[in-house]
């Protein structure tokens, strides 16, 4: 009777063994990169990092940047209120392009008359907004049109790659 018992326990430890050499012979299946929680805070609070290697990372960034219509009609009319602006173009950040450092200027104003305390003040929300710095250029009339009629590679580069125009009351 003890013998058979000893036999079956043999049996069934050899059945276990037999089917965890083939669960480990099986290939891991690659895993996939993916966002990662970390709860690495002494205090309890949860700390999450961005893992640079998700395969969806630049679709993440344009959901979480994608500025709407709505952004740009307060954008619009916010320039308004600055003063007589004749063009008015957004490139670079509020386009959420891969190649920023390609695009001269984030915002480019064309404008005779533009009041430079409410332009200043205009800047700060715009940096508050995009949480970076704002590239911007501005222009009198005389001196785009000129620089526009010379193929200046500064207005060139701006208007053939990705842009916005915000404000056109030149006809471009």
């Amino acid at each position: 009777m003890k013998k058979k018992m000893k036999k079956r326990k043999q049996k069934t430890k050899n059945k276990l063994k037999q089917s965890r050499l083939k669960l480990r012979s099986k290939p891991k299946p690659k895993r996939t990169k993916k966002l990662v929680a970390r709860n690495s805070r002494n205090d309890g609070q949860p700390r999450y990092t961005l893992n640079r290697d998700f395969q969806f990372i630049q679709e993440l960034k344009d959901l979480m940047l994608k500025s709407s219509p709505a952004e740009k009609e307060e954008i619009t009319d916010r320039l308004q209120k600055l003063g007589k602006i004749k063009l008015a173009i957004v490139a670079g950040v509020f386009l959420n392009k891969e190649n920023q450092e390609n695009v001269p200027t984030d915002i480019f104003i064309v404008s005779d008359d533009l009041d430079r305390r409410k332009f200043s003040k205009f800047l700060k929300y715009l940096e508050a907004e995009t949480g970076g710095e704002v590239r911007f250029v501005i222009m009198e009339k005389d001196e785009f049109t000129y620089r526009l009629s010379m193929f200046d590679r500064f207005v060139r580069v701006l208007l053939e790659g990705p842009h916005e125009k915000l404000i056109n009351r030149l006809g471009l």
